[in-house]
């Protein structure tokens, strides 16, 4: 975890502990806040905290950074002047996208086609487009789209939107 900024200056170790809760609670239901630490330390994974100075465009800044033996992720936060937490940076992407109650992750390539295929799938399903949040690497290169829908996604329109050419992955979100 890396805090830079403002919140650098917090107590930061329940916000950690909330970080760490929330990646391990997928695979370990009961996990907490509270037991989350000392879950990761028995199960070897090592936790680090740095804190620095603002050195971009945020007075806070967290990144959450996750290390394995096959690949690095990271994304990063902050909360603008309106109170809201938003998400500002996915794998190096830039984007602004507040949390919904219900949101889909869609990872693919920047090619023309893609947007307009994916909202007629989701209007031709009967789902509605509250919000949609685009980033990309490059153009043509890498893209994430972060779109908040009015429910539930069913499990047959999610292999649907997979099958958009260059959809990479789609994961529902909740909030």
């Amino acid at each position: 975890m890396t805090y830079e900024g403002v919140v650098a200056q917090m107590n930061i170790k329940a916000l950690t502990a909330s970080a760490v809760a929330g990646l391990l609670r997928p695979m370990l239901q009961d996990v907490n806040v509270v037991s989350a630490p000392l879950v990761a330390k028995d199960r070897g994974i090592a936790v680090e905290e740095t804190r620095r100075d603002a050195e971009g465009d945020y007075d806070s800044l967290i990144t959450l950074t996750v290390v394995t033996d096959r690949q690095t992720r990271s994304v990063s936060g902050t909360v603008f002047a309106d109170g809201r937490p938003r998400i500002v940076n996915i794998k190096g992407i830039r984007m602004d996208a507040e949390f919904a109650p219900s949101m889909l992750y869609v990872t693919n390539q920047d090619k023309p086609g893609f947007v307009g295929r994916f909202a007629t799938l989701l209007a031709d399903a009967g789902i509605n487009i509250a919000t949609f949040h685009l980033g990309r690497d490059c153009a043509g290169g890498n893209a994430i789209a972060l779109v908040e829908i009015d429910g539930a996604v069913p499990a047959g329109v999610l292999d649907r939107v997979r099958q958009i050419p260059h959809v990479q992955q789609v994961k529902p979100l909740q909030f």
